[in-house]
């Protein structure tokens, strides 16, 4: 045995204690990490299968760095670390060949059967090690993993405000750390979206005229006995005053009591009008993160974590056509693979290539689609709200009334689409991308200091979204 491998758990301990990882970060990114091979100096981990989603994260978070400092303290070595899914390893993909080239009947076993805590509402699907982190959604996954660790211990995260469009993953972020939470404590979780609150109120309501003057109690006792409340799309509370006050008092409650509370919505509370000002500022009070768009290598991931949920094997140049057509949410780009998916099932013995791809996605992706995000919306958007023109911004002009727009404007580009930094240099008619790359970084580091740009972009791009 390779003495690295020998010492492999010791490794990830000396991660954990030198780099003080939460149990969470821990148990969902570090513990599932396998030894693969080492050669020399250039140390390989492997990911398991059904877990690209780690894959992805251990990129981002460059996870490699730990794994060489930890091994240099062990070893006094200077280690090479990468990366690899179990799926591309040598001896997954002669496995592979010796199976069927498209689809196997007999199905993967689910990692999420197991499933307790039924009475929370729970989606057993949602959870954090089959979520697929965009690298632009970093710090909404780590709001996240900090609740499920420490739900109600911090106020600064309480509530948890999620907001960004349909079918980006807010319910699948919600529902995760209500899995984790049931999974490492004791404590009661209960998910629920505003439309079945607003149910539930009207039936009480209804109850109490009939009579019945426990039906209201029953309501509350149910609602602010509990030590997490996780509520779906709270949008939908708009225009709804009975049922708005009656959520408000729980939220108030629950607040006081030192519970833990996480709502999502498709919009920034500042952008929801229609809610009471007291209401606003309250959700306002804790932390608000948004969810972008995948980007291009993000939707990739994502549609090859669902190739290895279903079992099946579909070739490079169909999820290179889905991601590269569908970019405006991950519900879509589900909804276009199991169009394929449902096609290989029906007919097993046939070979799925990427024009039966494109005729069974005809309806679905259509030449002229538009992206969902692009430069030319992100100008109009930044435009709109400094009040100038989108030449100015694309202009050389260079007066401060002009220059923090065009800084925001590459920022958003860099972070809201799949525009390199030369394309974004480009528009802007520079000669290179070290100008845009300066303005990002300025941006970067303003709104880590600045509550107000901060949330000043987090509306424009709440805009651009909701455009």
């Amino acid at each position: 045995m390779n003495p690295i491998e020998e010492q492999w758990e010791n490794i990830k301990d000396i991660i954990r204690e030198e780099n003080e990882l939460p149990n969470i970060a821990y148990k969902v990114w570090i513990k599932p990490l396998r030894f693969y091979k080492c050669e020399d100096l250039d140390l390989t981990i492997m990911v398991p299968k059904g877990n690209r989603g780690i894959l992805e994260y251990c990129k981002i978070s460059q996870y490699d760095v730990l794994f060489e400092d930890a091994l240099f303290k062990l070893t006094n070595k200077h280690y090479k670390v990468s990366f690899i899914d179990e799926e591309n390893t040598p001896e997954s993909i002669e496995d592979e060949t010796v199976s069927s080239n498209i689809y196997s009947s007999n199905e993967a076993d689910n990692p999420n059967e197991v499933y307790t805590g039924s009475s929370s509402n729970l989606n057993p699907k949602y959870r954090f090690e089959n979520y697929v982190t965009d690298p632009r959604n970093s710090m909404t996954m780590s709001a996240c993993l900090r609740v499920a660790e420490a739900p109600g211990q911090d106020f600064s995260y309480n509530p948890l405000f999620i907001y960004g469009g349909s079918g980006l993953g807010k319910t699948h972020l919600m529902n995760a750390i209500g899995h984790y939470i049931i999974d490492n404590s004791n404590l009661k979780v209960l998910y629920v979206t505003s439309e079945q609150f607003t149910n539930e109120v009207i039936e009480s309501i209804r109850l109490g005229q009939s009579g019945s003057s426990s039906a209201m109690t029953r309501l509350r006792d149910k609602y602010r006995n509990i030590d997490v409340l996780l509520i779906d799309d709270i949008q939908f509370l708009i225009g709804k005053p009975s049922t708005q006050e009656e959520f408000f008092n729980t939220f108030n409650a629950l607040l006081n009591s030192g519970k833990s509370i996480v709502i999502t919505s498709d919009k920034h509370p500042k952008l929801m009008k229609e809610l009471d000002e007291r209401y606003r500022s309250r959700f306002n009070q804790g932390l608000v993160v948004d969810v972008q768009p995948p980007n291009y290598e993000t939707r990739m991931a994502i549609i090859k974590k669902y190739a290895e949920t279903m079992n099946v094997n579909v070739s490079y140049d169909i999820i290179d056509y889905i991601a590269k057509n569908i970019q405006s949410n991950v519900r879509e780009i589900e909804g276009a693979f199991n169009l394929i998916y449902a096609r290989m099932k029906m007919n097993e013995s046939e070979s799925i290539t990427l024009e039966t791809a494109r005729e069974i996605l005809k309806d679905t992706i259509s030449p002229d689609r538009p992206s969902i995000v692009t430069p030319s919306i992100i100008l109009e958007a930044v435009s709109k709200y400094y009040n100038v023109t989108s030449s100015d911004i694309t202009s050389k002009k260079r007066n401060a009334e002009i220059v923090l727009p065009r800084q925001i404007f590459m920022y958003l580009c860099r972070n809201m689409t799949d525009t390199t930094l030369q394309g974004i240099a480009t528009l802007l008619d520079k000669k290179d991308h070290s100008t845009v790359l300066h303005g990002c970084k300025k941006i970067e580091d303003e709104i880590k200091i600045n509550q107000e740009l901060r949330e000043t972009i987090d509306l424009i791009k709440s805009n651009i979204i909701a455009s």
